[in-house]
């Protein structure tokens, strides 16, 4: 296991910047499925969602063997916490990341068995949507969300393992305010351009400025705003949304080589074709 780790950090740290595709995206009912869905869509590196492989081991326990063995990179990984619900920006505000009491005990269970799974694979990065914080700095659920994301971040920090925001679920500058409070070095943000306009949340290149220090990683997903404030946006194929990619991606390439670019889509029924799309539309860009 030393030789397999050790060899996806040195993959990892020697290569250019990497592109590559979210495991879910994909939508693989085993990690077979996943190598062959990366293969068609011509993907040698993953964000690889670790969930299942706590969730469902008997089928999920031989995931990154078998990508090592495919001759797959782990780019990073990712983590859903529990009770989630997407149906409206209103939910997942209500239910995202470390906001729900319920759900507490649940997830920093799964983020314990997260850091131990990414941690035997190599991999140095996993993302996972911290939840929405009150604006509001007396609110004493700020509080408690800040020492909630502080303990998850400290837990992997122990197993090596550093962690990344997704972005959307406030405005860049909210976000950043928290990370400030937070304070903790390992922490930072996977930049989702596309999650700022389907939330509503402000123009993706104001608010990557705005983070830019704290990308460790970017998410290439495209979208359009919604005209009604708090409904959803529309996600789209690479390239037919709202995303400036050639000034976004001039921005990217200032960032850090070790900044992968990971494509997601999240609808759809064509994933592995709009996939392969996308690298096509990127590839040039990096």
């Amino acid at each position: 296991m030393h030789l397999i780790s050790s060899g996806f950090r040195y993959l990892h740290a020697m290569s250019s910047r990497c592109l590559a595709v979210c495991s879910w995206s994909l939508r693989p009912s085993d990690p077979a499925q996943l190598v062959e869905r990366m293969k068609q869509s011509g993907m040698k590196a993953v964000q690889l969602d670790f969930t299942p492989l706590v969730d469902a081991p008997e089928i999920w326990k031989d995931a990154t063997q078998r990508l090592t063995d495919a001759g797959m990179v782990i780019a990073s990984g990712m983590m859903r916490p529990r009770g989630e619900d997407y149906s409206t920006i209103a939910s997942i505000r209500a239910t995202g990341g470390v906001r729900p009491d319920a759900t507490w005990v649940q997830n920093q269970q799964l983020a314990a068995r997260v850091a131990e799974l990414a941690s035997r694979a190599g991999v140095s990065l996993v993302s996972f949507h911290g939840g929405c914080l009150p604006h509001d700095q007396s609110d004493p659920q700020r509080a408690i969300m800040r020492q909630r994301l502080q303990i998850l971040i400290d837990l992997f920090q122990a197993s090596g393992v550093r962690v990344a925001f997704e972005t959307g679920q406030e405005r860049a500058e909210h976000l950043l305010e928290a990370l400030h409070e937070i304070n903790r070095p390992t922490a930072g943000v996977n930049f989702d351009p596309a999650n700022m306009l389907l939330y509503g949340a402000g123009n993706p290149m104001q608010a990557l400025a705005i983070l830019h220090p704290w990308v460790r990683q970017v998410h290439a997903k495209d979208a359009h705003a919604s005209a009604q404030s708090g409904a959803w946006g529309k996600e789209t194929p690479l390239g037919e949304g709202e995303v400036p990619w050639t000034e976004f991606m001039s921005v990217v390439r200032s960032l850090s080589t070790g900044v992968s670019v990971v494509i997601e889509r999240e609808g759809g029924d064509r994933r592995v074709e709009e996939v392969a799309s996308a690298r096509a539309f990127l590839e040039p860009m990096l």
